[in-house]
């Protein structure tokens, strides 16, 4: 088969895939793979079939295209398309949740010759890589990486790109829990879908309204987070996006968790396990398992709590997510309180503490933990993150940490000054 007619057929398979034909348009593109000997179009073929799978939560199966698109990037012995493979190949195990094969990969990225693609994908690069260390709870390199991302977006006038990065910010602020910021990134990702996504996918309004429905439930607000979750819900179900519909049903069960409905609640947490399970989301498992575990001390079932921690924390420790194992820690503290049981309470209180320094999660100015409670923070631009009051009170030029210069109006830190909204009471960052 030819170039004109390969062409032909990745652009039917993609009509196909954009008016929710998904599986015609993956039949489409695999008989493609079989018959096209265009080194050049398998390639592209080969990327339609990863992002396919990637937004139908078969990550295993993109995992596996995203290797063979790797082969076939050496044969064609070009950088430029062995940067888009290794990417992919970044992203399938950031889907996996083996995220320090993810930063490994991202390095290669970062570390091959100058390419054409760099410019375009450098952001994208930078953006799995934040998302990576996030999911190791190494907040100073993810807001760093988020940082990075978000300069090419704007050196690039990459507003889609822009959107995803204010998402995963949103999620950053929403585990540290400065939920004013967490807020307020995904308005921004909503904006930008309103002012420049007309011809987008839907996926990212879907993905904007998810993040603002997390926060507007950590915030107390729990009709809003319902209204946005209910948007993002149904464009999840009309794509067919198993990821994100597992993300809202957690976030459901999450929000009549709030409200005190358990009986509600626990058959929403069930969903969202079947389907996490199902896509191998194992950081999504771990948060589903703690909701799960959250219900059951609200319901004085302590020992069935505390068998739903353990599969959580085995489950956190796999994929090294340093936060959600001092959440459990600090869950399992104080039911063994509750309980009497000492030297229990003393391991958790333990390995509480080493979950605090290995994260870093504490104030290099007060001393104290930052993410206990909601409070504004502020970063610098060394990436390093304070409580804001403690900055304002210290009026230091340098940060306490790394000594480097923080010498920037008002502690604004490294965002664009774009991102914050006129007369704001402060930096968003």
């Amino acid at each position: 088969m030819g170039q004109d007619q390969t062409k032909q057929q990745i652009e039917k398979g993609l009509q196909l895939y954009q008016s929710n034909q998904t599986e015609k348009a993956l039949q489409v593109w695999m008989k493609l793979l079989e018959k096209s000997s265009d080194l050049v179009g398998r390639f592209r073929v080969l990327g339609c079939l990863v992002t396919a799978h990637s937004e139908m939560g078969r990550y295993k199966e993109m995992l596996k295209f995203a290797v063979v698109q790797i082969d076939t990037a050496r044969e064609l012995e070009d950088a430029n398309f062995l940067l888009e493979s290794y990417l992919n190949l970044a992203r399938s195990n950031e889907k996996l949740c083996e995220f320090h094969k993810t930063i490994s990969y991202c390095k290669t990225c970062l570390g091959l010759p100058g390419t054409r693609a760099g410019a375009q994908l450098g952001g994208q690069v930078s953006l799995s890589m934040g998302n990576a260390f996030l999911g190791l709870s190494l907040f100073q390199k993810a807001l760093e990486s988020f940082e990075k991302a978000l300069r090419y977006a704007h050196n690039n006038d990459d507003t889609m790109l822009e959107c995803r990065v204010c998402c995963s910010l949103g999620s950053f602020y929403a585990q540290v829990k400065d939920y004013e910021k967490a807020l307020f990134f995904p308005c921004k990702a909503a904006e930008l879908v309103n002012d420049y996504g007309k011809g987008w996918s839907l996926k990212y309004r879907a993905m904007s309204q998810y993040h603002m429905a997390v926060a507007y439930r950590l915030l107390g607000h729990l009709g809003s987070a319902m209204e946005c979750c209910e948007e993002s819900m149904k464009i999840a179900l009309q794509h067919g996006d198993r990821p994100l519909q597992a993300l809202c049903l957690l976030c459901f069960a999450d929000i009549h968790r709030s409200r005190g409905d358990l009986e509600t609640a626990f058959p929403r947490y069930d969903s969202a396990m079947s389907i996490m399970t199902e896509i191998g989301n194992r950081l999504g498992q771990v948060q589903v398992l703690l909701g799960v575990a959250k219900c059951w001390v609200a319901r004085k079932a302590l020992d069935k709590a505390l068998d739903a921690i353990e599969r959580a924390q085995d489950l956190a420790e796999e994929v090294g997510n340093k936060l959600s194992q001092l959440k459990l820690h600090c869950l399992s503290e104080s039911i063994y309180r509750s309980k009497g049981l000492q030297r229990e309470l003393r391991a958790h209180v333990v390995r509480f503490h080493e979950c605090v320094e290995e994260t870093e999660l504490y104030c290099g100015l007060c001393g104290e933990s930052i993410g206990e409670r909601n409070s504004r923070l502020q970063a610098l631009p060394c990436s390093h993150i304070f409580h804001l009051r403690c900055l304002q009170n210290n009026g230091t030029r340098s940060c306490p940490n790394c000594r480097r210069s923080s010498m920037k109006p008002g502690f604004v830190g490294s965002l664009p000054a774009e991102l914050f909204p006129q007369g704001s009471a402060g930096p968003l960052l």
